[in-house]
């Protein structure tokens, strides 16, 4: 299996993406195509002693930045580090793309370059989220701001063969994000979606308002890409905060800080249920072959996450199933 790394995407690149792919060769027992400006690559390598393995470098000497138009991807930075990671993944040099780079490009090449699978409307960036109890994934994250009833339904669709599939659940409850559990809420739009997804072959549970998301009351929860995005990043955000309240509270005093000692294994438990780097980062679901975007502030440890999500896209097959699912639903 080889995977196709994006060497400049993201805020630490070349360097914790070079470092994380490293630890992915080891942990998951695949090959690397690093993409990016050859010498570059090889000087950060050398001044930080790493050791390539079972790797090789494709040169691509331009960077799409955070900031560059998204369809910079196809004709503007042909010779980015992205670009050619999509054209290498079309040729069939790997197994699956990953990049920790700019939304909007990702999103453009996987669905314009990549090319979205026979009957899906349009692709969805799907995000695992921390749960009480079990993680869920939230899709659309931001590849679709507004969206017409039916591919809200077809999210629900592919997300709930994203959960069998990746983890493993019989019939995984999906729910629609929403202001009210009632069928009569939210927006034109949403409404019609909920009549659509009433009549589903996946397991509708119904609306879901912001507040029980993070309770487990669904395993996929479907949004449009701006709801989507708002509801990850304040997710996000509010677990920050938390996490800083609670070490400015035991960090307050002596008494305080040996009060800690007593609850460190709970506190350490929920820091990493709610840690973003566990997950890696997020797919584009719909596509004809994997591509994994990653955070853009990703470390090595993030980066090898977002690879792990890649190894078990294409070990479960996932794509194929959804080919299969989608004819069988014409």
């Amino acid at each position: 299996m080889r995977i196709i790394v994006d060497a400049f995407g993201g805020d630490n690149a070349p360097l914790e993406i070079i470092k994380g792919a490293m630890l992915a060769v080891d942990e998951y027992d695949i090959d690397i195509l690093l993409v990016g400006d050859e010498a570059k690559i090889n000087s950060c390598v050398e001044e930080n002693d790493i050791q390539l393995k079972r790797t090789e470098i494709v040169h691509a000497p331009d960077v799409i930045t955070m900031c560059d138009d998204a369809r910079a991807v196809l004709k503007e930075k042909k010779d980015s580090s992205m670009s050619v990671g999509f054209a290498l993944l079309n040729e069939g040099r790997g197994d699956a793309f990953v990049s920790a780079g700019n939304t909007g490009a990702i999103t453009v090449g996987a669905t314009l370059i990549t090319k979205r699978i026979k009957g899906v409307k349009r692709p969805a960036i799907a995000s695992m989220m921390p749960g009480e109890n079990n993680p869920f994934l939230l899709l659309d994250c931001g590849a679709n701001s507004q969206c017409k009833p039916e591919y809200l339904y077809q999210f629900g669709q592919l997300g709930a063969l994203y959960m069998q599939n990746i983890y493993g659940i019989d019939a995984p409850r999906v729910a629609l994000a929403n202001n009210g559990t009632e069928e009569t809420k939210g927006t034109q739009t949403v409404q019609e979606a909920y009549n659509l997804m009433k009549n589903a072959p996946f397991n509708f549970v119904g609306n879901i308002e912001g507040r029980q998301i993070p309770f487990g009351d669904a395993d996929v929860v479907v949004a449009d890409g701006f709801t989507g995005n708002l509801v990850l990043k304040t997710y996000e955000g509010v677990a920050k905060v938390l996490m800083n309240g609670f070490k400015a509270a035991f960090y307050k005093n002596t008494l305080s800080k040996l009060s800690y000692l007593g609850v460190k294994s709970g506190i350490d438990d929920m820091k990493k249920k709610f840690d973003y780097k566990e997950y890696g980062g997020a797919v584009m679901l719909g596509v004809q072959k994997p591509v994994i975007k990653s955070h853009g502030s990703a470390d090595a440890r993030t980066f090898k996450n977002a690879i792990k999500q890649a190894v078990m896209f294409i070990r479960t097959g996932l794509i194929d199933k959804i080919e299969i699912s989608l004819r069988e639903a014409e």
